[in-house]
């Protein structure tokens, strides 16, 4: 490769490393041109799988600020730059390695952060960040359905309290009859008796 050439393939290795949101860092030795277009087809159009040198991906990794171990770039290498969701990249290249002995996956850099292959593999049992959202806007639903329910309840009831209460505050408004408001009654008929005196 000429050296105008290295400089370009290490300069777009670079920006693949500072613009993904994780690496998968593989092995591809066996895998036929056919299965490779199906893994980069299985992978998205939000994962870049390229087929590295290794000595370009150790200095372009260096350039982009992370830290590879040596170890990961022996033998034929290709490199998945996630840029979507790393748990479905994750998902896709494990499901692939059920069906393609032939690819191993060596290692990667998760969030800034060296990941195992085993880390990789929990990543890609997790349920994806779409399937999370849908979870949390189904319980916020419910939630919120739930709460609506309690505040209509509340509300009914309220109500109920107010008609019973504006009842009460009715009879309550009826003036009661005093006894010294009640009509005298004065009896024509009932001659006034005199007391009579002797002497």
């Amino acid at each position: 490769m000429a050296r105008p050439d290295k400089a370009a393939a290490v300069a777009e290795l670079t920006e693949d490393f500072r613009t993904a949101n994780a690496t998968v860092l593989t092995e591809y030795r066996g895998l036929s041109v056919t299965s490779m277009k199906e893994l980069r087809r299985a992978l998205g159009i939000n994962t870049k799988y390229s087929v590295v040198k290794n000595t370009l991906t150790k200095i372009a990794a260096k350039d982009a600020g992370v830290d590879i171990d040596p170890a990961l770039l022996a033998g034929p290498s290709a490199v998945a730059f996630i840029k979507g969701d790393p748990i479905d990249a994750a998902k896709s290249l494990k499901n692939f390695q059920k069906e393609n002995p032939f690819l191993v996956i060596k290692g990667g850099i998760f969030e800034g952060k060296s990941v195992t292959v085993a880390e990789i593999m929990k990543l890609a049992d997790l349920e994806s960040r779409e399937v999370l959202l849908s979870k949390l806007a189904g319980a916020m639903k419910g939630s919120l359905a739930k709460a609506i329910r309690t505040i209509d309840a509340l509300r009914l009831k309220k109500e109920a309290a107010d008609v019973q209460g504006g009842a009460e505050a009715k009879v309550a408004e009826v003036p009661a009859v005093a006894l010294s408001d009640a009509p005298t009654v004065v009896d024509d008929a009932v001659p006034e008796v005199t007391p009579e005196v002797t002497e």
